[in-house]
Order: C-alpha cells, then structure tokens, then sequence
C-alpha cells in the first residue's frame, strides 16, 4: 500500500551556501517547514527583499518500499533537489506541487536530501512583474511517498492519476465518468471505483482490468446536488488498485454533482438556479509569515470569508494551496482558479512555455475540485504594453484549458485601461475588468457608467468585475471622507457604492472585491504603510476587520447582525455627528447614554443624522431584533492629528499632472539616446530615483491613464520600461497618438541628466 511521510520538520537552511551540500550541515540555521526567508523584508517596503538562491537540507532514512517518491507542494520560485549529491528534479514555477521518482538514488540507511529554492527573476517564469511580494522558500508540505512497482501515476504534471467527472444528469440520476492511470500495471491487476455518500454507504461502484488509460462510467440514483454554499454536498470516490485479493494502491477523491452555466443576459446559474457570485479575491500571505501558511492560517481565512457572505473567490494570482482548495469544496465557493500570467508579456519563447506548463499543473492538480468552475488564462496583461504575440499565446492558452477540461469555462481579467473593441475581449467564455474608478481616478459613478455601455454594446459577452477595491488604513478617520484620504471611512463609502450597483445588475457573472485581505507588497509605499496592499476588508493579521467587512456582510450575510460603524473614530469634535450602521435586518433602534434617539427602517445601510452627543464620553448604542452593538464617542476640542493622513506625495502628483499636455508638442522629433541622459529605454526604477525624471514618468502617465499616479506607485512596475509599454499607451490614445507619445516623453527625458 501507498505511505505518505510528512517531512516538514527539522530542515537546515542557508542563505549564503553555493555548493550542493553532501553531508548534513551542524552549523546552519534549524528550520521548520513551510518556511519562507521574506517573512519579514517582503513587508515592509523598499522594494528590496531577499532574492537569492537558499539550501534546505535534511537527513533522512531510506524508508520500506518498492518505489520512493519526493513530493514538493510548493516551492518558490525554482527549484532544484538532490538526493546524495545527485540532482532528482528541477522544475520552474513557484505555486504548484512536482514529484520526482528518488528510488535509484537512495541508499540503505542515511540520506541526505538537499533542496535548492531560488525566488531570482527570470526571464522565462512567471511571475515577471506584479503588484505582490513573490516570496521565496520552500513554503508548502514535503512528503515522501512509497508505492508498489504498479501503482496509480505520480509523474503527470503532479496530478493524482484519477479524475471524476459529471457528464450528465437527468430525471435525478447522475452519470458519472471515471479515469484512473496506472502506471506498470500487471496481469490479475483491477482497478475498482467505489462512490460513497456522505453517510459513508456505497451509492455505486464497478471494476475494471487496471491499465494506463482505464475509463468507466457509473450512476448515481437519486443524486444530491452540491449546490455551493446553501448546501456544498460532497460524495466520496474511492479508487482502488487490486491485485488478487490485496489492494495495492488507493486513492480518495471528494466530489460534488453539480452543473453550471453564464447567460451574458442573466448572469451565473448554479444547478439552473440563477445564483448572482458576489465574493471576494485572496492571496495566499499573511503578517510576519509571508506565504508560509500552516493549515491553521488557511482555516481562519475560510471562516472570514464565509462570515462575510461571499459565494465566489477569486484565488488570485497562482495556484493556491490543495488544502485550501478542499476548504473551498466544502464551504461551497465558487471559484475562479489562475496561473502568474500577469501584468507583462516576457518575449522570451521559454517564458510562454512556462505558462503552458503551469496551466496544466494547475488544471491536472486541481481537476477534481467541484467548487473550481473558472479557469483564468491572464491577470492585466497589458499593463506592460499589448506585445507581438500576445493575442496568438492567450488564443493558445485559451485553447489548451479547454482541451485539458472542457467541463470548466475560461474568464480574464483585464486592466481597466483596455479598450472594449479589443480582441482580447473574444478569446475567453467570460471576460472580467479589474476597475478601480472612484479610487486611482475617475468618480464612484463611472463605474455603473462603463459596465452598463459594455453590457450594452456587447450583450453577447457574459461580463464581470474581477477586481475593484479603495485603501483603508485604519487610523485614518474624517466626518468629509474623500477619495485617496486612505481612510476607513472612504473605503466604506466606495464599497456601499459599489455593493449597491453591483446588486441592481445580476447579469455581471461573478464579482470580486480586490482584496479580502491586505496583503504585502514590498514595493508599495501607500498611505504612510510600507510594503503592503492595504485594500483588504481585513487588515493582515486577520484582528480587525474594516467597516467595508460589515457593509458586505449586510448586503450578503444570511446570519443576523448589526453593526455600529466608527469604533476607531472614538475622538469626535462637535456637539452633534452622525452614526451609520450596517444591518441586514429592516429596522435599526439608536441609543445614546441609554436613551432612545430615534428609530429607522431600511436596507442595509442605516445613516442617524445630527445626533446630539450630551456629555465629554457618550455611549452609543444600536439595536436590531435580539441584536445589539455599542460603542463610545468622546468630545473632544480639535482634531486628533493621528486620524488625518499628511500625504506629500499624493500633492506632488496631482501638481505634476498639471503641467502636461501632448497636444502642446507640434514638433515630434524622433527618438535619440544620448549618453548620460535618461530616455525611454531606463527602466521605471531608474526613472523614478530621480526627481526630474519621476515628475516626467507621473505626469504623462497620470494624463494618458487618467488616474492620479504616485511615484510609489510605479515601483510595481519597475523593471519596465516605457517603451516597452507603449502598447497600454495605444489603447488609451489610440495608435496614432500612441506613436507620438514615446517620442515627447523621451525628448522630456533626455533634458535631464543622470
């Protein structure tokens, strides 16, 4: 029978090591895995965390069987492991699980296993460039797996070696279709497939002779629908190697019966029922752990998310852990899956090959997740410019997801700034924009403006919001919230917008607050907090969850609630101030220093106006049904300082935008690079170290975007150039002006010297 080591424990590990180590090291740091060496410096800003080549070295006894398999979980980014000096593996792509057959290499006795995990940028992984830490390490389970000389396949692109599929369901009975690879299957050898329910009984079952390709179908009567998070019921598959009368090999796999469909006039239809995905994104990090999380740290996400009501999440930008996506299966999400094909295209060939790769790991490891019904092919590829290529790779991309599974349908997410003609917009099932009007620039209603223009030129295309989202930084609070204060309570008054239009359009397919949590970006320097995305419905250390967490509560929460806002707005000039809470219950009562204030019916979103505050410490308190919230307010003579956020940058960049105007430039003169100036062709963090240059860099890219760009901003992208984004320039001005805008901005650049 298969065993499965876990082999987490007790690594020795080296930043500073070159050489394959061949015994186990005495003086080198004791590690646990998962483990990460950015859990720290990939969080706290400059943009200057630990890239580099790190060892992890373990000894371990040869263990019983006839064949003996490394399995890596995830390691970031590349990763080359050794076995007694001798290299077993070598794989490109930090978020997916490999397997290597180790038993030639093993001897009796001691052995020493040595892994090497770099987080080095290439040229030919993915990720190249994006707006999150790619952290290092080896930050996902390590186990060693023995099997029988047959057993079922443990070399296909990290896949189990089974998969099950709903093929059709009709008059409440289920046809099930089942795959299993064995590799060096022998004679008198079965392979058995067993569906149990979620009480354990046999509900159907068949057998057939073991090969590589054994496939077979079953009924289940009488089927139970997993039917998302109303009810995530989940059947047991249970594939058995027989030979004679032993099992030799066995694999478990869970599954929910469920169909789907996107009407682009409708929206998302679970089971026919139509079932609106309104959720959240997520990535996979979290404070002072990085992407080093236990099974700890992924059930607690879970429960946050579930608390606040969501349907649907958007893993983004990579494959997530397996843990976690049986988490999903369970809670009944809907989810969107991708691969790191993000923000730029490499031009390398190799860099394409990569994404092919990393799609089939993810759809071949994943296959047998029920709540995966999307599979995302790119995230904002044309923030770096729409490259040669890259519509032939995306169709390519596109095509290789739908033969791998052609059960799932295919989604993007584009970049706000494409224009809705574009053919990008016809290579996928569904398409999504990542929007962030009424926050990097525009106003809150823009939003309900563009989606209602594309639903109506387009009404062919099903169409959702795969990212929209404003900072929230906790401290910051005001009575006159606006855009880009980075406060609290502007990032409420941005999602009670959007929650509510969201609501009044079912036909959008799926949508996703961009984020769930913060997350750490080393590159971003946003709002007086370094080194981290601060967008989250909940802060990163998952302790507090904004007033934006309460707001989608209400809107899709079923469990009754309600909720005072402005815990953290404790310290309030003035004799009167007004109090909103977020309920989803229809009538909400307001007390102050235990007296009836008044009482309001409504829909999620109550606002007492002119509330008078009688004392220096007033209590507050709000009732809804049996529930009840409360929290104090104290007047006070001046503003507490600490709630205002001094922002010189935020002024710098409104006053450089100012200056800029292409229409002013009659006379193109054509690009030159002249030694010892700045042009076209420094990269983004060359530009920005310089004063002139970033004022320069800001200025027409907050004018061509038509979002007020910050200096700290363009860090995310910094390893690019401005030629190179001269495709994002066209699809904002067209081609002709396009051509053009290159030209001034490098005759602006080379004025400056380095």
């Amino acid at each position: 029978m298969r065993q499965i080591y876990n082999i987490n424990a007790n690594w020795a590990f080296s930043m500073t090591c070159d050489q394959v180590p061949s015994t186990m090291p005495t003086d080198w740091n004791m590690v646990s895995i998962p483990h990460t060496w950015n859990n720290l410096d990939g969080q706290d800003g400059g943009n200057d965390y630990a890239q580099c080549a790190c060892f992890y070295v373990k000894e371990i006894e040869r263990p019983e069987g006839q064949l003996v398999f490394i399995e890596l979980q995830g390691v970031s980014a590349v990763a080359t492991v050794y076995v007694n000096g001798q290299q077993v593996a070598y794989h490109e792509g930090g978020y997916s699980t490999f397997r290597a057959n180790i038993t030639e290499q093993l001897v009796e006795g001691k052995n020493i296993i040595a892994i090497c995990a770099d987080n080095t940028k290439r040229d030919n992984v993915y990720p190249q460039s994006a707006d999150f830490t790619f952290y290092g390490g080896v930050y996902r389970d390590v186990n060693i797996i023995t099997v029988n000389e047959s057993h079922f396949d443990l070399e296909n692109y990290g896949g189990s070696g089974v998969t099950v599929t709903t093929e059709s369901i009709e008059n409440g009975n289920a046809v099930i279709a089942l795959t299993a690879s064995v590799k060096n299957a022998a004679e008198f050898q079965t392979v058995t497939f067993q569906i149990k329910n979620a009480e354990g009984r046999i509900v159907a079952q068949t057998s057939l002779p073991a090969s590589e390709d054994c496939k077979t179908k079953v009924m289940i009567p009488n089927v139970h629908l997993w039917n998302g998070v109303v009810d995530p019921y989940l059947y047991t598959v249970n594939v058995m190697l027989i030979c004679h009368n032993d099992v030799i090999d066995e694999i478990t796999v869970r599954h929910g019966v469920r169909t789907f469909s996107v009407d682009p006039q409708k929206g998302f239809f679970l089971n026919g029922v139509l079932t609106p995905l309104r959720g959240v994104s997520r990535h996979q990090d979290f404070i002072a752990i990085g992407n080093a999380l236990t099974k700890e740290e992924h059930i607690r996400d879970m429960e946050l998310i579930k608390e606040v009501g969501a349907n649907t999440i958007r893993l983004a930008h990579y494959q997530h852990d397996q843990f976690f996506y049986d988490l999903c299966d369970e809670a009944g999400m809907v989810i969107w899956a991708e691969i790191p094909f993000i923000s730029v295209m490499n031009m390398d060939p190799a860099a394409h090959q990569n994404c092919i790769s990393q799609m089939k790991e993810l759809i071949i490891q994943n296959y047998n997740h029920s709540s995966i019904c999307f599979w995302g092919i790119s995230n904002e590829i044309t923030i770096g410019g729409e490259r040669a290529g890259l519509l032939e790779n995306l169709q390519e991309l596109d095509a290789l997801t739908k033969e791998l599974d052609p059960t799932r349908l295919t989604t993007m997410a584009q970049v706000s700034m494409l224009g809705m003609t574009s053919a990008l917009n016809q290579i996928t099932d569904t398409v999504s924009y990542n929007h962030y009007f009424g926050w990097y620039g525009g106003t809150l209603d823009q939003n309900e403006a563009w989606l209602d223009e594309f639903h109506a030129k387009y009404p062919e295309r099903p169409l959702g919001i795969s990212e929209y989202g404003a900072e929230g930084i906790i401290t910051y609070h005001n009575d006159n919230p606006k855009v880009r204060d980075y406060s609290e309570d502007y990032q409420a008054l941005y999602h009670e917008h959007m929650a509510k239009i969201i609501e009044e359009r079912p036909w959008l397919w799926a949508t996703h607050v961009w984020n769930m949590f913060d997350f750490g970006c080393d590159g971003r320097d946003e709002g007086g907090v370094k080194g981290r995305n601060n967008k989250g419905l909940v802060t990163l250390d998952r302790k507090i969850k904004k007033e934006s967490f309460y707001l989608y509560k209400a809107f899709w929460s079923k469990e009754e609630f309600v909720h005072v806002c402005g815990h953290r707005y404790s310290m309030r000039t003035g004799d009167t101030t007004t109090i909103k809470v977020y309920s989803n219950l229809p009538k909400v009562t307001l007390f102050v220093n235990g007296n009836e204030v008044a009482t309001q019916e409504g829909y999620r979103i109550f606002t007492f106006e002119n509330v008078v505050l009688t004392e220096e410490t007033n209590f507050v308190t709000v009732q809804a049904g049996v529930y009840f919230d409360s929290m104090t307010i104290n007047k006070v003579e001046e503003v507490n300082p600490d709630y205002i956020l001094i922002d010189d940058e935020d002024s710098d960049a409104d006053g450089a935008a100012n200056w800029f105007n292409m229409d002013d430039y009659k006379e193109i003169k054509p690009i030159e690079i002249i030694e010892g100036h700045y042009s076209v062709k420094d990269t983004l963090n060359e530009l920005i170290a310089n004063d002139e240059a970033a004022d320069v860099v800001v200025s027409v890219l907050s004018k061509v975007t038509g979002m007020k760009i910050k200096k700290s901003m363009l860090g995310i992208m910094g390893d690019n150039t401005l030629e190179s984004m001269q495709g994002m320039f066209a699809g904002q001005l067209g081609d002709e002006k396009a051509k053009d805008l290159l030209p001034i901005m490098n005759d602006l650049l080379n004025k400056i010297k380095k």
